[in-house]
């Protein structure tokens, strides 16, 4: 049968003021009216039924996530302590296989903005049907609508069984290179992920020493035991760039990890000054401003390319251009300022 993994981890601290330990960034309502998290757990409707949807989190977020997205409680993995997508996909997926041996495995992240429900299914389906007919970890591929150098590239090569081998993986290029990549064809790496529960566990024995040795304690069902014996690795890292089943197929959907407030400008409506305007505000003579308020008014005047947050109790105002930098602003911050 068909299972699905969320990820639904991380504090979302590049959305600071508006994120927070226990409403981080999956809980917010940053692309439309619903959260990412809900959004995400109504796109996999009719692909993968609800009671085999595992969601894997931390302690501090596990209620919130229950409560707002309903799933059984016994589909609620609590991470022991983050040690990055490894072990916790590793985890989730041998969950998969100890409660269906012939478990076939889709993973994603739940604060992913696609506007296209039914093209995400189709995809994610095309990427199950190659990891269920070979020993392929199968990666979905999204057409780049621009040389962004925050993503990851694939290099696809040989078709192979609907879909084709990665023959090169490139992390966060330049945004030159990036140019290269995609008008050699190279696209992004979306982090869907679709693999048979057997194929994923058999390759992190195999190339994955941050892993390998303490997978036997997932057998004797410790689980703290497993994330004390393991390194901090990511899945991309730590098994799909090593090993030699990694296959893809390419995605038509759109999609965009809502990485940080600048994201906010391709994901809502933009006035005709390529103003981006959440809540109570009011925008005079000013342009390509990301603006959100939760209670007070905010006015804008005569300023353009900023980032304006008002909300907790805090106001942030960030030149549009470094939103990708947030945390390391918040690294330099007092914590009675930082902490909400």
């Amino acid at each position: 049968m068909r299972w699905a993994v969320i990820l639904a981890g991380g504090s979302g601290s590049r959305f600071w003021p508006l994120s927070t330990p226990l409403a981080p960034k999956q809980l917010l309502p940053l692309a439309g009216p619903q959260s990412t998290a809900e959004a995400t757990i109504d796109r996999l409707t009719g692909l993968v039924d609800r009671d085999r949807i595992l969601l894997v989190t931390g302690r501090h977020l596990a209620g919130p996530l229950q409560d707002r997205l309903g799933l059984p409680p016994d589909n609620v993995l609590v991470e022991p302590a983050p040690k990055s997508t490894g072990p916790a996909l590793a985890w989730a997926t041998h969950e998969a296989r100890r409660r269906d041996p012939d478990a076939a495995v889709l993973s994603l992240h739940a604060d992913w903005h696609i506007p296209d429900p039914a093209g995400f299914r189709r995809d994610a389906s095309r990427a199950l049907d190659l990891a269920e007919r070979g020993p392929w970890l199968v990666t979905v591929g999204v057409v780049p609508s621009r040389p962004d150098a925050g993503f990851g590239y694939l290099v696809p090569g040989p078709e192979v069984d609907g879909g084709f081998r990665v023959a090169e993986f490139k992390e966060k290029p330049s945004a030159e290179l990036a140019s290269r990549l995609i008008a050699a064809g190279a696209v992004w790496n979306s982090g869907l992920f679709a693999w048979r529960a057997e194929t994923l566990l058999t390759q992190v024995a195999a190339v994955c020493p941050e892993m390998a040795s303490a997978l036997p304690h997932l057998d004797r069902g410790r689980v703290t035991d497993f994330f004390d014996g393991c390194r901090e690795v990511s899945i991309d890292v730590g098994v799909l760039e090593r090993s030699a089943a990694v296959a893809m197929v390419r995605g038509a959907f759109a999609w965009d990890d809502v990485g940080t407030w600048e994201a906010l400008s391709r994901v809502r409506p933009n006035d005709a000054a390529g103003n981006v305007l959440v809540g109570d505000v009011t925008a005079l003579d000013s342009a390509n401003v990301v603006a959100w308020t939760d209670h007070t008014p905010v006015v804008l005047a005569g300023v353009r390319d900023l980032v304006v947050v008002s909300a907790n109790g805090r106001i942030l105002v960030l030149d549009r251009a470094r939103a990708a930098a947030l945390k390391s602003v918040l690294d330099r911050l007092p914590p009675r300022i930082r902490e909400i």
